[in-house]
């Protein structure tokens, strides 16, 4: 016969199974993620970010109090999200604070994180509010801005918000790696043919001294020894060349050359047809337009790419202030400008996914040549723009003609930034060597990015102070620029894959608001009105069930 276990060493069996249970999930991490986007689910460049975090990241979020709705799912969003960041690292820490109760709003304000403004509209009502959707993370002596909001221009309301909630986690492991930081890349800012002057490229160059170290540096600053120059660049990760005006030697060329294939990563904003909104103003509304010959035909040509020198005329584009009116009538209003393409980045790539409207001032159309090269169309026009050869005059008085809408037909689409990546072909190859190396490269793997406009990568300035790149002083609207060439250094740069967040895709349900406003009393009714009604039938037959059985 068995014999069975008696009660305390039942309880003793138990106990011991219950500690080693604790022990092994002590031990073992998991969580589960249950949406169908994995929404909740970090990627694997977040948790390299925050895996070796060995001091407290303190997060201040200031999404909190009386939101709007859809900034009510962006702070839970938000928290969902630190969350996670906090279970894979106890060392992130975070708490959301109320501005308007803690008095806030100035110390926002005054560190350039302005509030984002709300009009909403119900039952007859307008009402606006302010909003402040940033955060603070801080990290030893060290703290960054996190904004939470991205305001695309060309989107509604409920996809801004869809927007900001998909940037959410490039948004924080972004700030996370500008503080944990060490070892930064180098950057080369090429100078000595004519590029722009400092103070019209600050802003982008503050902003990337967050990630990586920068420098000038100029091709010709050896004339007597150009292979001293090539060895002294092949230091730097990444070249930028913004907006040269002057040709390029063949010394120069060739150094460029080598140094793609030595894996030099570049970015080039160049611009085949000279034309500046400063000869226009200046010149009484009138101004010439004409080719500029940088000697780069050759170069680009080998590598896959043309620049033509046409202008792109979009009538989707930027406006400019203009005088209206005569005397003491005379109003400064926003005109659109069809020289000013504004580009809306579409497609999936990590560089231009979930990207503000792109400006450009004068922009050429690249062609793309068959060659070893691997091309990605990054920007392009809309679908109604046209080409413009040069020389032509251009004057301030086209904006009183109403653009014909045929003359763009079928002409659009025209491709303004382009990525080259994989093998590279010399320029020289079959060709007489400027000046001799003592290990030239014939072919050799790398990435470039080619911009048919300077004018990208320049911010405005006022009264001698560079202003913020993309914004436009005289409207006050805030373009894509500066983003959209931070994505594009960070992909040619990133050996982590942190720029591939960006490709996360979330799917996000939002409630129609005019069909809200206008059924508002009818789900009333069905969400308080019908539960009472089925709790007052429970009641009664409950009580008539009851009297009849004590009646008996």
């Amino acid at each position: 016969m068995k014999k069975e276990l008696n009660t305390p060493v039942k309880i003793l069996f138990v106990l011991i199974g219950l500690i080693v249970l604790n022990v092994i999930a002590s031990s073992v991490f998991t969580r589960f993620d249950l949406t169908q986007d994995k929404r909740y689910t970090l990627s694997e460049a977040s948790k390299n970010t925050i895996s070796e975090v060995n001091a407290p990241i303190v997060i201040t979020v200031f999404l909190k109090g009386d939101l709007p709705s859809n900034y009510k799912r962006l702070a839970t969003e938000t928290e969902q999200l630190l969350v996670e960041f906090s279970a894979y690292n106890s060392n992130v820490k975070y708490s959301f604070v109320d501005p308007i109760e803690e008095n806030a709003e100035e110390f926002l304000n005054t560190n350039g994180m302005p509030p984002t403004y709300i009009t909403e509209e119900a039952t007859n009502k307008i009402s606006r509010e302010s909003v402040y959707p940033w955060a603070i993370a801080n990290y030893g002596n060290k703290n960054v801005k996190v904004a939470l909001y991205k305001n695309n221009l060309a989107s509604s309301d409920d996809e801004k918000i869809a927007g900001s909630v998909q940037h959410l986690e490039y948004a924080f492991a972004d700030a996370f790696t500008k503080l944990t930081i060490i070892e930064k890349q180098t950057i080369a800012i090429l100078k000595g043919n004519g590029e722009l002057d400092d103070v019209y490229i600050a802003s982008f160059l503050q902003t990337l001294k967050e990630y990586y170290k920068i420098a000038p540096f100029d091709l010709s600053a050896f004339p007597d020894n150009p292979e001293k120059s090539l060895e002294n660049l092949k230091r730097f990760d990444l070249a930028i060349v913004p907006k040269p005006t002057k040709a390029f030697s063949d010394e120069e060329k060739y150094i460029l050359d080598q140094y793609t294939l030595n894996g030099g990563k570049s970015v080039w904003l160049i611009e085949n047809v000279l034309a500046e909104m400063d000869s226009l103003y200046s010149g009484n509304g009138n101004s010439l337009a004409f080719p500029r010959d940088l000697r780069l035909n050759d170069f680009f040509f080998q590598y896959g790419v043309r620049i033509n020198p046409k202008l792109v005329n979009d009538m989707q584009c930027a406006p400019i202030m203009m005088a209206v009116g005569e005397g003491n009538n005379t109003q400064f209003l926003p005109i659109q400008w069809r020289y000013n393409p504004l580009v809306k980045p579409s497609g999936k790539h990590p560089i231009t996914n979930n990207t503000n409207l792109v400006r450009f001032e004068f922009a050429n159309q690249i062609d793309t040549l068959k060659s070893s090269t691997k091309k990605t169309i990054l920007l392009k026009s809309s679908a109604e723009s046209k080409l413009e050869g040069v020389p032509k005059p251009i004057s301030l008085s086209v904006i009183e003609n109403e653009p014909k809408l045929e003359e763009y037909q079928g002409k659009g689409n025209q491709n303004l930034a382009v990525l080259l990546e994989g093998t590279f072909e010399s320029v020289y190859k079959n060709r007489v060597k400027p000046f001799e190396l003592s290990d030239p490269k014939n072919t050799g793997t790398s990435k470039m990015l080619v911009i048919a406009d300077g004018d990208v990568i320049k911010n405005q300035v006022t009264r001698g102070r560079p202003q913020d790149l993309g914004f436009d002083i005289a409207t006050k609207r805030q373009y894509g620029n500066k983003e959209f060439l931070l994505n594009s250094v960070n992909y040619l740069l990133d050996n982590n894959g942190l720029i591939n967040i960006r490709s996360k895709e979330l799917k996000l349900a939002f409630l129609n608001t005019e069909k809200v406003i206008a059924e508002k009393s009818y789900w009333q009714m069905i969400n308080i009105g019908f539960p009472l009604v089925i709790l007052a039938i429970f009641g009664f037959v409950f009580t008539y069930l009851r009297k009849r059985k004590f009646a008996k």
